[in-house]
C-alpha cells in the first residue's frame, strides 16, 4: 500500500500542471491563470462524473441510445467550452453557459431520481460551490445559486411535458453526491492551507532587471510553470514560448544531458545546480536557419518539499566567447612552442658537425701531430680555439636535450644501478674544475642509499649540472657537497654550496631557458642559463620533485626526489618547461617548488 500511496502521491500536482499548460500564453496575471487553469480542470473532470450519472439514471427512462446521445452532448459541450477558453483565453462567456447548462442538467438529474426527495437533490448545490471554487468570486457563487434554483424549479414542471414519470428514490442514489463530495476533500485542503502550485513567490523582476536575467518556475519535471518579462528582451521569445517543455525543446541536444543531469540534482536534495546550455531562438528576418544562444542556467530550490524549482536562465555568449578565444591562444602558444623546439633541435643539430670537427682539428694541432708551431702563441690562439668550440659545444647539447624533453622525444631508459656510483663519477668528473678554484668537493651518500631505478645517464646529468653551477658560483675556499639518503619509497639527494646565494626576487626566473640571473654576486660569470631548466625537465621526467633553499652570502642547496622504483608513467612524456612569463613561470612550479630559507 506504501508503494501505491508513493507512486499517487503527487497525482493532483501532475493534474494541475497539466491544466497550467493548457492556459492560453496572452492570460498573464497569476490569479487570471490560476482561475483559467481551475475551469479548465472542472470543464475536463465534469464529464466524466455526469457521464456515470446519466447511465446510472437516464437509462432506466430513456434508454441505452438516449443515455449514449446524453453522454456524448456531455463530452462536447464540456470539452468545447475547455477548448474555446485555451484558444481565446477569455472565461467569462464559457463560464456563464457552464453554468446555466449545469444548472438545468442537475434539475434533470434530480428529476429522473426521484425528484427534491432524493440523494441526488444534494448537487443542487454544486454550481455555487464549483462557481466559488474557480472563480473565487461571491458574485459567480451567487450566479451558481441563481442556476442551481432555476434546476429545483424543474421539479414543478409538469410530468409528461419536460420530464418523465415520477420515480422513487433508491439508496444507491447516494453515490452521485458522496462521489461529488469526495472531489471537494483536496480541493478544500488547498483551499485552506494554501495551493502549492500556485502560491509560490511570484516572478522577481528586480532580480531579474538586477541580473539581466530570466526568472523561470519550473516543477520537478523541469517544465517550465512561469516564466518572467524579460523573456522577449533577454532571448527575443515571448514568454509563453517557454511553458511546459518548450524549453527542453529548445536546448541544443547535446547540452540536454547536462540539463536533465541538473534537475535530477535537484531532485536529489542539492541546494542549488547550474548549467551551460545552446538555446535556440527564432529564426532572424533573412536568415534561412534559427541560431542557438549560449546561456547560463541557475537552479535553486523554490519550497522545503523540493515541488517546484527556480531558475534563473541569463545570456552566457560572452563568457564562452572568452573562453574560445582562450582556447585558440592556447592552441596557438602550444603550436609556438612546438614550431621553437623543432627549430631549436635542428639548429642544435646542424651545429654540432662542424663544431666537433672544429674540437678535433684543434685538438690534433694542440698535439704537434703534424709539426711543431713556429711561434708561442700559435699554440695559444688553437687553445682559444678549442676551449671556445667545446663550450659553444655543451650549450648547443644543453639546448638539443631541452628541446627534446619539451618535444617529448627524450627518451628514458630506467635501470637498476647504484647511486653512490653516479655520484663518485660526478665528484671524479668536476674535481678538476673544483682544484682549479680551491673548492673541497666532498661526497655525502647515506650508506643506505642503495639501488635506483632511473635513467643512469640522465641522473649523472643531473649531478654534473648542478654541481657545476655551485662550483661556478663559489668563490675560492669554499666548499660543495654532494648529499643522499632513501626516505621510505623516495630517493633524496642534494647539491650544496658556501657560494654566493640566490635573492628571494631572483628564485621565481631560476629554471627558465635561457635565462640567467644578473646581478652584483652574479655578474661575470659564462653561461647560457640552461642548466637548471634541463635538470627540471630530467627531474619531470622521473617523476620527481626539486626545490631550491638559498641565502645571498651563505650559500644555496638544490634538492631532487624521485621514486626509488622508477616513473610509473610511459617512457615518452611531454614536458613544458617554464619561460619568461608569467604563465611559464606558473606553470614552472609544478615541477618542485622553489622557495627562500628563513
Amino acid at each position: 500500500m506504501s508503494s501505491i500511496a508513493a507512486r499517487y502521491v503527487g497525482l493532483p500536482d501532475a493534474i494541475a500542471t497539466g491544466c497550467e499548460r493548457l492556459v492560453h500564453g496572452r492570460v498573464t496575471g497569476k490569479e487570471a491563470r490560476a482561475r483559467h487553469a481551475r475551469f479548465i480542470g472542472v470543464m475536463l473532470a465534469v464529464p466524466f462524473l455526469a457521464a456515470g450519472s446519466a447511465v446510472m439514471l437516464v437509462t432506466a427512462s430513456l434508454g441505452a441510445s438516449a443515455t449514449l446521445a446524453t453522454i456524448l452532448a456531455i463530452f462536447g459541450i464540456c470539452w468545447l467550452a475547455t477548448l474555446l477558453v485555451s484558444a481565446t483565453g477569455r472565461d467569462v462567456g464559457a463560464g456563464a453557459a457552464a453554468l446555466a447548462i449545469s444548472g438545468l442538467a442537475i434539475g434533470a438529474l434530480v428529476a429522473f431520481s426521484g425528484g427534491l426527495a432524493s440523494p441526488v437533490a444534494l448537487l443542487l448545490v454544486a454550481p455555487a460551490v464549483e462557481a466559488f471554487w474557480v472563480s473565487r468570486s461571491r458574485r459567480w457563487a451567487l450566479a451558481g445559486a441563481v442556476a442551481a434554483i432555476a434546476g429545483a424549479a424543474m421539479q414543478f414542471l409538469p410530468v409528461g411535458i419536460a420530464l418523465p414519470a415520477y420515480v422513487e428514490p433508491a439508496p444507491w442514489h447516494w453515490l452521485l453526491p458522496l462521489a461529488w463530495g469526495a472531489t471537494l476533500v483536496p480541493r478544500w485542503t488547498k483551499l485552506r492551507y494554501g495551493d502549492t502550485a500556485n502560491t509560490e513567490r511570484p516572478v522577481d523582476l528586480d532580480v531579474e532587471g538586477l541580473t539581466n536575467a530570466v526568472m523561470l518556475r519550473l516543477n520537478r519535471q523541469g517544465e517550465v510553470l512561469d516564466a518572467g518579462e524579460r523573456t522577449q528582451a533577454v532571448l527575443g521569445l515571448p514568454a509563453h514560448l517557454l511553458l511546459g517543455n518548450a524549453l527542453f525543446d529548445r536546448i541544443h541536444i547535446a547540452d540536454r544531458i547536462g540539463y536533465l543531469n541538473a534537475l535530477a540534482d535537484m531532485r536529489d536534495g542539492a541546494v542549488c545546480a547550474h548549467v551551460e546550455m545552446r538555446v535556440r531562438l527564432p529564426k532572424a528576418a533573412g536568415a534561412t536557419s534559427s541560431s542557438h544562444k549560449q546561456c547560463m542556467l541557475e537552479l535553486a530550490r523554490g519550497d522545503e518539499e523540493g515541488k517546484a524549482f527556480f531558475a534563473l536562465l541569463r545570456d552566457n555568449s560572452e563568457i564562452a566567447g572568452l573562453r574560445q578565444a582562450l582556447c585558440e591562444a592556447q592552441e596557438s602558444a602550444a603550436s609556438a612552442e612546438v614550431t621553437k623546439s623543432r627549430f631549436l633541435a635542428a639548429v642544435s643539430h646542424e651545429l654540432r658537425t662542424p663544431l666537433n670537427a672544429i674540437i678535433g682539428f684543434s685538438d690534433m694541432l694542440l698535439h704537434e701531430m703534424f709539426g711543431p708551431f713556429n711561434d708561442p702563441r700559435q699554440k695559444e690562439y688553437v687553445a682559444l680555439v678549442r676551449e671556445s668550440g667545446q663550450h659553444l659545444l655543451e650549450v648547443v647539447t644543453s639546448i638539443l636535450d631541452v628541446s627534446r624533453i619539451e618535444a617529448g622525444a627524450y627518451r628514458t631508459n630506467p635501470e637498476p644501478f647504484r647511486f653512490v656510483e653516479a655520484a663518485e663519477m660526478c665528484r671524479s668528473m668536476m674535481q678538476l674544475q673544483a682544484e682549479t678554484k680551491k673548492i673541497r668537493l666532498e661526497l655525502r651518500v647515506a650508506a643506505d642509499t642503495g639501488e635506483v631505478n632511473a635513467d643512469r645517464r640522465a641522473i649523472q646529468q643531473i649531478l654534473i649540472n648542478l654541481a657545476s653551477n655551485a662550483i661556478k658560483f663559489t668563490p675560492e675556499g669554499g666548499e660543495v657537497a654532494i648529499g643522499a639518503q632513501r626516505v621510505g619509497s623516495r630517493l633524496h639527494f642534494w647539491v650544496s654550496d658556501t657560494g654566493i646565494g640566490i635573492a628571494e626576487d631572483d628564485l621565481a626566473q631560476i629554471g627558465q631557458p635561457f635565462v640567467q640571473v644578473q646581478n652584483d654576486y652574479t655578474r661575470g660569470f659564462e653561461g647560457a642559463g640552461l642548466g637548471l631548466s634541463l635538470v627540471k625537465g630530467l627531474v619531470s621526467l622521473h617523476e620527481g620533485t626539486m626545490s631550491i633553499d638559498s641565502m645571498p652570502g651563505e650559500g644555496t642547496t638544490v634538492s631532487v626526489s624521485i621514486p626509488v622504483d622508477g616513473p610509473k608513467a610511459d617512457k615518452d612524456r611531454l614536458v613544458v618547461l617554464a619561460d619568461a612569463t608569467p604563465a611559464g613561470r606558473k606553470n614552472g612550479e609544478v615541477h618542485g617548488p622553489l622557495r627562500k630559507t628563513a
